[in-house]
């Protein structure tokens, strides 16, 4: 399992935390998301066998979020 740090802005309250951890958690291969509105990131734990940063942070774009990892 690989952690990867997303920065992800447009966030503003906590159903917006919760559309966001809901999207990455639903991904083949997500073990755990959490999001910090606070700090505007997403902590995930992941399969780098299914998924990569660049593809958690997709996810959280189609979602109608701005997303990009921190690297």
């Amino acid at each position: 399992m690989e952690k990867t740090l997303l920065k992800v802005s447009g966030m503003t309250c906590g159903n917006c935390v919760k559309k966001v951890e809901t999207t990455l958690n639903g991904l083949d291969g997500v073990e755990k998301a959490k999001v910090d509105l606070e700090n505007a990131s997403a902590k995930v734990k992941y399969d780098e066998t299914k998924q990569s940063p660049e593809s958690l942070s997709k996810a959280v774009t189609e979602a109608g979020y701005e997303s990009e990892p921190i690297k």
